[in-house]
């Protein structure tokens, strides 16, 4: 059982690498965001054709999440439950599993801009927001797992340059903070539960010839509930997608439950 995230930047543009990457890697969830399209011009059919159902939160232009899965989603909430926010950035749903059901929490995070700006302090009280909400997603299903783009570096080891960018954006103390406190909800990080490869990124830049240089960020990430812990035989990055034409600047992160 394998359950995967992907930034897309555009689904609109990427669509075919999408599917192309389903059918090399036929997943059984696939986490998207930023689709930048509205419902109505979400490709259901060519996800359908494709062997997918989807529960949908798009908004035109920016940001939208999507969940795909192989049998039909229920219980989908969008957005933070609580929180007034016009961007759309999370999905949650439950999604039946041959080992039982799992609750899937989709999440486009705040990216903040810069600390002490409007946007930063607007990403430090959606953190907050989030992390009440989960406590009580986690109380109702224990099988949880959060995904999505955090913009978030969880420590150094997910930097290219962590001196050089300590306490700018995705580096901060405050966004590590709250990453620590959605761990401690009962949560565990998934990739790090197993020996990688030095300097695994899952993010980088078009500019500079960043990703040739693998000047990266990990700020994709995937994180389990206690109960679904002993179950997560793998957790990887696939860099392939980064090389395609017109790539988005995220690859797809995959979890492996047993």
């Amino acid at each position: 059982m394998k359950i995967a995230t992907w930034n897309i930047n555009s689904l609109t543009v990427r669509l075919p690498q999408v599917l192309d990457w389903l059918a090399a890697h036929p997943v059984d969830v696939l986490c998207l965001q930023e689709l930048k399209l509205s419902d109505d011009k979400f490709p259901m059919a060519a996800l359908e054709a494709a062997g997918y159902h989807s529960a949908v939160f798009g908004q035109k232009t920016y940001n939208g999440v999507a969940i795909l899965s192989r049998t039909p989603a229920r219980n989908v909430v969008k957005n933070i439950v609580g929180f007034t926010d016009e961007q759309s950035r999370v999905i949650a749903a439950t999604v039946d599993m041959p080992t039982g059901e799992i609750r899937v929490v989709n999440g486009y995070f705040v990216n903040g801009q810069s600390p002490g700006s409007e946007k930063f302090d607007y990403k430090m009280k959606w953190l907050e927001s989030l992390r009440h909400w989960l406590r009580d997603e986690l109380a109702q299903h224990p099988n949880l797992v959060l995904l999505g783009d955090f913009n978030i570096t969880a420590d150094d080891r997910d930097s290219f340059d962590p001196e050089g960018l300590r306490e700018t954006i995705h580096h901060t103390s405050e966004e590590r903070l709250h990453f620590q406190a959605l761990v401690k909800l009962g949560l565990t990080d998934a990739f790090r539960m197993f020996d990688q490869p030095e300097k695994s990124y899952s993010w980088w830049d078009y500019r500079e010839f960043a990703f040739r240089r693998n000047r990266g960020l990990r700020i994709d990430h995937i994180l389990v509930s206690d109960p679904l812990k002993p179950l997560v035989r793998s957790c990887v990055i696939d860099k392939l997608p980064r090389k395609n034409e017109r790539p988005s600047d995220h690859v797809p992160v995959v979890v492996e439950l047993a």
